[in-house]
């Protein structure tokens, strides 16, 4: 079995991030009450709104649990991208759900990124994506500072995704 590439598993359940590494922190209001709440929780944790976005994902689970592989895929071509983790951590709370993968060897970066869902107390549906990462491979260092732009824009892209899924989670079946 692989190992993480990185000491610090675990920091971006509740953090502080840690030093080194880029920080990415990425916070986008989704929806409103409890139905919202369980259905971005449930996109989420079974890897349904990384794949409504384009992402290819192959998990060793149907859904985020700890120690589940996790590849994912980005790109298309010879521009594909696989990135293999592993779930680290997963919370599946009345009103906080997510998990958080943390990467392995072959992975183009090296760190951790979780995806979060929280209710508020005022019903108030919010997605969180935050990271702490850092090149592992040669062509990661060559892209230098256009990975976190990558990073935040796919951070966004997510919670747009997010909200998406969520809204039509109440649409009328026909």
């Amino acid at each position: 079995m692989s190992t993480l590439t990185y000491p610090e598993a675990g920091s971006t359940r509740l953090g502080p991030l840690p030093d080194g590494y880029h920080h990415l922190h990425h916070r986008t209001r989704i929806g409103h009450g409890r139905a919202d709440f369980e259905t971005a929780g449930a996109a989420i944790t079974e890897f349904r709104m990384h794949r409504v976005s384009g992402t290819r994902v192959r998990a060793s689970a149907p859904r985020a649990e700890p120690g589940a592989s996790v590849r994912v895929a980005l790109g298309a071509g010879p521009f594909r991208f696989t990135a293999p983790c592993r779930v680290v951590w997963a919370e599946y709370g009345p009103q906080r759900i997510g998990f958080a993968y943390g990467t392995l060897p072959r992975h183009p970066e090296c760190g951790e990124e979780c995806f979060v869902a929280e209710l508020a107390d005022d019903g108030t549906v919010s997605f969180t994506v935050m990271a702490f990462s850092r090149p592992a491979r040669w062509y990661s260092r060559i892209a230098g500072p256009l990975v976190p732009v990558a990073q935040r824009w796919y951070a966004r892209r997510l919670g747009r995704t997010l909200r998406r899924i969520v809204r039509e989670g109440h649409a009328p079946q026909e």
